[in-house]
């Protein structure tokens, strides 16, 4: 059953509040990966210590608790709007919004602390921004968008202002934005028609051109918006290749910052969306209505490694908002499915005067509610681990140690924002179908889940372009050494389990280890026979196979541990479900990695016959 059937409840349903899993964050942050411990060596982080970072999260718990979930469904109501005067304006409660997580320090906790951050690790910043997108994913495009551009301007833009813009953008004061995407261009980035032409004043250039789907392209949150605008110069040559990167500002500023005359960059248009509508999704035009004037960011043609910098950082964080979005779902699920009364149980179901249960209690209800709490478990580990593996890969002593690191995380970010984009997805609409009808229903909180967690697969790189990238690229890198590393160490990782009682479940992640990399061998083998468009055929499919057995391993360690931690006197039903959470895995998700395997290299490519489609 699935809750659907006659209405019993009211249909003007009062606000059921953001439901957070604090106690699940904590258990991932502290006892798995135990950041407080692997990262007190950095001298970045030896100031804090696990009481300082629990604190923060409690702190960053009632942000989003009191100031960002109140204005989630209003704002998804009333969208932006655009002004006469191409001022865009946010919904209700935005701006007020805005001043208080600014004033807190919650845009950039990761950022340096000199640079207006809290110099926070990655780790606890997912955290946090895991809990403020569950609360109001459209409200964080705002700041997410900002920090990134401010790292890139602290690195690289205008040596006399770059850390002056970038505090600017780490406190809240100043908005920024990434502008890449062009009509008829969409992921090939490198067919970019935005032009730019030098000027007398050095460093600075004028740009003509459009972008579309410009998140915050402006907004009414912020004094200045920085504009981070990919654009070709004169006589550069085609593709990425011939892209630079320019800051074109909403309003022109001298070297004080002192604010001066409005820019050429006004926005023509606003999208109006499936979701996200808080977020202003903006047609941007440059050099339309007056000279739009930009400083180059590093050099010429220097455009995609400078976003590049960024990319990692900004892929992850897109992972975290399908974590973000799939926990409050399954959070809200599980507490409608206690109250929502329903039929009888199936054991009663010959007793005429057997009295009606909960929906929880039904085998299918259970089913879906195991599926989404096993994912968003397994999700959060994952992210959170890769965090604390690029905090290493940034800032470890030893680099050799940094190396490492850093192939891992170069090997993994395609997977992190392409599975739990999906999945999170997923667990969304079966948060849907717990509700039944009335979670088709906008009183209800999870359809507009559905809505705004719809965007993560296709912005920052579709997920086909993740998988792509897993593929051609990053298997590619030294040989495949980055695969051979990640097996080596899955490997153990899964045989850690039989000592803790676990052997079937870790046979059963070995073997799908091992398919993995059947797979990936495959591949390579149809590639280095000329088979590319068969191999790159298969790279969606990879990549969920690989993401499904990284997301096992997370399942395997957090039951060990469990196991652990009950064996030593500690028992609750956080760490009982672990060990449950392997089980279901292992034998109702993973089984889906190994079918998918033996699909790749069953080497069929009959949709890529020819006279399909021919017309």
């Amino acid at each position: 059953m699935d809750g659907s059937g006659d209405a019993q409840y009211p249909k003007e349903v009062s606000d059921p509040g953001l439901p957070l899993d604090l106690a699940d964050i904590e258990f991932v942050l502290f006892d798995q990966l135990r950041v407080h411990e692997r990262l007190a060596d950095l001298p970045r982080y030896t100031d804090f210590d696990r009481d300082v970072y629990a604190a923060t999260l409690a702190e960053g718990a009632k942000v989003a608790t009191d100031v960002l979930h109140p204005i989630n469904a209003p704002g998804d109501r009333q969208g932006c709007r655009l002004e006469d005067d191409g001022t865009v304006r946010t919904p209700d409660g935005y701006p007020e919004a805005w001043k208080a997580f600014a004033a807190g320090g919650w845009i950039a906790p990761h950022a340096d602390a000199e640079l207006g951050g809290a110099g926070m690790p990655m780790a606890i910043g997912l955290a946090l921004n895991e809990m403020f997108s569950g609360a109001c994913m459209a409200f964080m495009m705002y700041p997410g968008l900002s920090a990134a551009a401010a790292r890139v301007i602290a690195g690289f833009g205008p040596e006399a202002t770059k850390r002056q813009i970038a505090e600017k953008l780490f406190t809240g004061e100043w908005g920024g934005t990434m502008c890449l995407t062009e009509s008829g261009a969409g992921s090939s980035v490198g067919d970019n028609r935005c032009r730019a032409r030098a000027t007398a004043e050095s460093g600075v250039y004028e740009l003509e051109g459009e972008k579309i789907f410009i998140s915050g392209g402006d907004q009414d949150l912020v004094g200045n918006i920085a504009h981070l605008v990919l654009a070709r110069t004169e006589d550069a040559p085609a593709g990425t290749k011939g892209l630079s990167l320019f800051l074109v500002p909403k309003f022109w500023f001298d070297d004080d910052l002192t604010l001066g005359e409005r820019n050429g960059a006004r926005v023509l248009g606003i999208e109006h969306k499936m979701g996200i509508n808080g977020s202003a999704t903006c047609t941007l035009g440059l050099g339309t209505d007056g000279p739009c004037r930009g400083w180059l960011v590093g050099n010429e043609s220097d455009g995609m490694r400078l976003m590049f910098h960024m990319m990692n950082e900004a892929r992850i964080g897109v992972g975290v908002q399908g974590l973000a979005t799939a926990a409050v779902a399954y959070n809200h699920a599980v507490a409608y499915a206690k109250e929502r009364v329903q039929g009888t149980s199936l054991r009663d179901y010959k007793n005429p005067d057997a009295q009606n249960v909960a929906i929880v209690q039904h085998p299918d209800v259970r089913r879906m509610l195991m599926t989404q709490k096993v994912l968003v478990e397994s999700m959060r580990a994952l992210c959170y681990r890769l965090a604390v593996e690029h905090d290493l890969a940034e800032y470890a002593a030893d680099e050799a140690e940094r190396k490492r690191w850093s192939g891992r995380v170069d090997l993994l970010v395609p997977v992190v924002k392409a599975i739990c984009t999906d999945l999170g997805f997923d667990v969304c609409v079966s948060a849907v179908q717990v509700f039944g009808g009335y979670g088709y229903i906008s009183e209800y909180p999870v359809e507009q889940l559905v809505r705004d967690a719809k965007i993560q697969s296709i912005y920052e790189g579709t997920n086909g372009i993740q998988a792509l990238d897993l593929l051609a690229r990053k298997l590619r890198i030294d040989g495949g050494r980055l695969l051979m590393e990640w097996m080596q160490d899955a490997q153990q990782r899964a045989e850690a389990g039989k000592a803790a009682g676990f052997s079937d479940d870790a046979a059963a992640l070995t073997k799908a280890v091992q398919a993995v990399g059947a797979s990936a061998m495959h591949l390579g083998g149809q590639a280095q026979k000329g088979e590319v468009e068969g191999a790159m055929l298969q790279a969606v499919p990879f990549l969920r196979a690989f993401g499904l057995v990284v997301l096992g391993l997370e399942c395997m360690e957090q039951a060990v541990l469990a196991h652990g931690a009950i064996e030593s006197g500690r028992d609750d039903a956080l760490l009982r479900g672990k060990s449950l959470n392997l089980r279901f895995y292992v034998h109702q998700i993973l089984p889906g990695a190994i079918a998918l395997a033996k699909s790749i290299q069953s080497g069929d490519v009959s949709c890529l016959d020819p006279q399909l489609w021919a017309q």
